[in-house]
């Protein structure tokens, strides 16, 4: 991840430049690697770059030939080659990188450019031509992207990766709307990415279940995001969704050690050029044809990516936790070198309020299961690894909570799924893309690939539903069984692993780092301060939001500590439905098993 500060029509742009870059700053731990800045008219970029891909030449903001356009770029492109290719117009790249595509994009489409990208992203570009200020975010949201203003300078508009960017030079901050993308010719935002199954919610989808269909758009998904010039893992902990990419990561590694022995017996017969995967070529002038760069090719084939001499798995929790005695057995399976961290609760608890200053929340769920994962990417960091592959929104896809086992018809499931993955912006993928980037580590989600939501999204939602017979997630389960693969084909995981009862990360690193908590919470708010009168008469800034436990109570004076009261406007609570509590963990619901165990083949 990289981190971008952006302002549009500041009134005097010369001297805020030094603020500009002060603010930049904020965000230096998503993006270690390089600082850059670019100020035109009245307008100012200022990017922090974590480099992934075209590590020799990617610095940004990147500008056009004539210098005209100026690109600040949060995120990864994945079909950059694919687009290359497909220019109208024949464009001079000046980079490796596979966000630079982003300006020939909009050279020919304008605001229609975010439309053409596979990818997840946020980014800002400035046409110094027109003085026109242009930004765009992912379908989903992958990406942390937020948009202000100040009643101080009430012509501008701010944008940034982070809430620390803006609340010190802003006093109204919004989330940054997914699918969108702002014209500031007209000050509006756009929605570009418009599927049924998300726009038209109530609509229940017919589409036939297809196994195949199914896992082979998986695969696709796992394999481009591998796109990479540096060494990259996978996060395991053990359950069906990260055990899940685990298992095509390491076949599509594997296929990679396998081409490159080939390519090296050819070079040694004399066969080959000395051409290697990860050595980018020299791009040449007028060169769109994206050859020697990292990425996908039409075949959704990886081409010229480091070949790893293993594939690195992590995982995280407390001492004999459910999720890391799985994430052993499945990295046993499958032959990556895994690496298992553990954590005591003390240590959880003393890295909360460096949590909650990069998370920008105080939501009781996504901080529960952020602190683990904060944890760990300070380790993976530190290991020299700057990409994971992570399993977020198989659960928002697939009704995977097991508060699903509670809905009441296939409308409601349906309705209910659209809901969740709509707010990941605000959960998961929050938790996600900044627990990791706080250490200067990306994270990828395969699930939230956009060709393959349209394909789980339009599956008849009868085929997810739960049932006496059915596990939770089961159609994504059975896609991977040996019952539905080709005969004679290799298992993806065992049996158990497949099968396994969903764990909440929470949880699954551990019963006792809830439980730890909840009982230093109780030690720290008293049961005075938690009277609804009293909230509202000391904590007037919270308003109607009112913590339901001290959980919640201690979390949010954690963030009233980092945040003004206005940025609790970009927060969102996350709670089960169809549940009588208000308790996020998955433990909390009455289907829950407290055992590592699984399902049979099958999963019945």
């Amino acid at each position: 991840m990289c981190g971008i500060f952006a302002c549009h029509c500041h009134p005097d742009v010369q001297k805020f430049r030094a603020t500009a870059i002060r603010m930049g700053k904020q965000v230096k731990h998503r993006g270690p690697d390089w600082s850059g800045n670019h100020t035109a008219n009245n307008t100012i970029l200022v990017h922090e770059r974590l480099s992934i891909v075209g590590i020799d030449t990617g610095a940004q903001p990147i500008l056009s030939e004539d210098g005209s356009i100026a690109l600040a770029v949060n995120g990864e492109i994945y079909n950059h080659k694919i687009l290359r290719k497909q220019l109208h117009t024949q464009y001079p790249f000046k980079t490796h990188s596979d966000c630079e595509v982003i300006i020939p994009l909009y050279q020919e489409h304008g605001l229609d450019a975010p439309k053409f990208l596979d990818g997840m992203f946020s980014w800002v570009l400035h046409d110094k031509k027109q003085d026109r200020l242009v930004a765009a975010r992912d379908p989903i949201g992958i990406t942390t992207f937020y948009i202000g203003r100040s009643s101080s300078t009430p012509g501008a508009v701010y944008f940034a990766s982070e809430l620390k960017c803006l609340h010190p030079v802003c006093d109204k901050i919004e989330a940054f709307p997914p699918g969108h993308v702002y014209d500031s010719k007209t000050d509006q935002m756009t929605r570009y990415y418009t599927p049924k199954w998300l726009v038209e919610p109530t609509s229940i989808p017919t589409t036939p279940l297809d196994y195949t269909l199914l896992r082979e758009t998986f695969e696709r998904a796992v394999r481009k995001r591998l796109m990479a010039e540096v060494p990259y893992g996978v996060l395991l902990s053990g359950g069906l969704d990260s055990s899940l990419v685990a298992a095509i990561a390491q076949r599509e590694t594997q296929r990679l050690q396998r081409e490159y022995a080939k390519q090296q017996a050819a070079l040694q017969s004399g066969a080959a050029s000395p051409q290697t995967n990860g050595t980018p070529r020299p791009a040449e002038s007028g060169d769109v044809s994206g050859e020697g760069l990292a990425g996908i090719d039409e075949d959704y084939r990886l081409t010229d990516v480091p070949v790893l001499s293993q594939l690195n798995s992590f995982s995280i929790g407390l001492p004999g936790a459910p999720d890391a005695v799985a994430a052993l057995e499945v990295a046993k399976f499958l032959g990556t070198k895994h690496h298992t961290f553990t954590f005591t609760i003390q240590e959880g608890l003393d890295a909360l309020y460096d949590v909650i200053f990069h998370l920008e929340t105080y939501d009781v769920t996504t901080i529960r299961a952020s602190t683990p994962m904060f944890l760990l990417a300070r380790k993976i960091k530190a290991m020299g690894v700057k990409m994971v592959l992570s399993g977020e929104g198989s659960d928002e896809i697939f009704g995977g909570y097991l508060y699903f086992h509670n809905a009441p018809d296939k409308q409601a499931f349906h309705e209910e799924t659209v809901r969740r993955v709509k707010n990941l912006h605000l959960a998961d993928c929050l938790r996600a893309n900044k627990s990791t980037s706080a250490w200067g580590v990306e994270a990828r989600v395969p699930f939230l690939d956009q060709e393959f939501l349209d394909v789980a999204m339009n599956i008849d939602p009868a085929e997810k539903m739960i049932t006496k017979d059915r596990i939770e997630k089961y159609i994504i389960r059975q896609a991977f069984d040996p019952a539905t693969l080709p005969p004679g084909a290799k298992p993806y995981l065992p049996a158990k692993i497949l099968w396994r009862q969903k764990e909440q990360f929470s949880d699954g690193v551990g019963y006792g780092w809830i439980d730890g908590l909840k009982d230093e919470a109780a030690k720290l708010v008293t049961d005075a301060q938690m009277v609804e009168e009293t909230i509202r008469r000391e904590k007037p800034g919270w308003g109607d939001d009112v913590p339901d436990s001290k959980e919640a109570y201690w979390y949010r004076c954690m963030f009233d500590e980092h945040f003004p009261p206005y940025c609790a406007e970009t927060v969102m609570r996350w709670t089960p439905t169809w549940s009588e509590g208000t308790d996020p963990s998955g433990r909390a619901v009455g289907v829950h098993r407290e055992a590592y165990q699984g399902e049979g083949g099958g999963g019945v």
